[in-house]
């Protein structure tokens, strides 16, 4: 609700204040309030965001890692920053009192804008493609693994890629990391895995490897493989995995692969902050 609305249907401004702050309002841009303040957090960020977009009137715009968060593509560092564009023959408004928007001025075309959740936001593709010329090599391509499996840009919009970001700052480095995409990723962890294995010099050779015994029974699928040496690379993140079940199938899964001559490894977050760490206990379990 805007104040305009709020006014127009009785309420004061001294009212509006008292709402706000006695917590039955939540004031989410400069004149637009969240009358419902027991929204999960998933929909109060999405009235936050689409708040930010409307205050900035006709044209507004999310991008960049904003676009990205309603996208659903994994990848960046979760914040609670809000980044929209507006029209670059605008004045660029400032927005001193609310230190979470960043205002831009995007050249964008009617083929570059969308809707999610009743928001203006950028497409994916031109999401992915804006956000990889500012992010470093391991975001980078986490977030085209991430777009790519989660099927938010298709073949066709990835090879249109390096014609969005021919001539921009950050080109170069950005179509590295396209080459170095991989759809099969299912989570940034997997992604960073991979990435510590080939900077290591220890490249899998498959994702998601299937290993089936001698009657064709699938007996379980690994992230990461290396099929000459039978060994499986597992990136165990905490969401998918700390549920007594996931534990419990976990196991069950590992056993049988163990039984079939597989040798498991398995990795978490904080070992790829060891750039060292991956690649050298990969490269121990491939000599052996």
């Amino acid at each position: 609700m805007t104040a305009t609305q709020a006014l127009a249907a009785g309420y004061t401004r001294n009212q509006i204040r008292h709402l706000v702050r006695s917590g039955r309002w939540t004031r989410v841009a400069r004149g637009r309030f969240l009358p419902d303040p027991a929204l999960d957090v998933l929909r109060h960020r999405r009235a936050r965001i689409g708040a930010a977009v409307d205050s900035l009137g006709p044209g507004a715009v999310a991008v960049l890692d904003t676009a990205v968060e309603l996208h659903g593509v994994a990848g960046l560092r979760a914040t609670s920053t809000i980044h929209v564009s507006v029209p670059p023959d605008s004045p660029r408004p400032q927005r001193r009192n609310d230190p979470d928007l960043v205002v831009h001025q995007l050249t964008l075309g009617s083929a570059d804008v969308g809707v999610v959740a009743g928001i203006p936001v950028t497409s994916a593709v031109r999401t992915v493609a804006d956000v990889i010329l500012r992010v470093g090599r391991y975001p980078a391509v986490c977030v085209l693994d991430s777009a790519l499996n989660r099927q938010l840009v298709s073949e066709a919009d990835f090879a249109a890629i390096p014609a969005l970001i021919a001539g921009r700052r950050g080109a170069r480095v950005a179509r590295q990391c396209l080459a170095e995409a991989d759809g099969r990723a299912q989570s940034p962890l997997e992604t960073r895995t991979r990435l510590r294995c080939v900077d290591g010099g220890v490249p899998p050779d498959v994702l998601q490897l299937e290993v089936r015994d001698d009657d064709g029974y699938l007996l379980g699928i690994g992230d990461l493989g290396w099929r000459r040496s039978r060994v499986i690379a597992e990136a165990d993140g905490a969401a998918p995995h700390r549920t007594p079940q996931a534990v419990y199938e976990d196991r069950i899964r590992q056993n049988r692969l163990t039984n079939a001559g597989w040798r498991i490894l398995r990795f978490t977050w904080p070992d790829t902050l060891r750039p060292d760490y991956i690649p050298e206990t990969v490269r121990r379990a491939l000599d052996r």
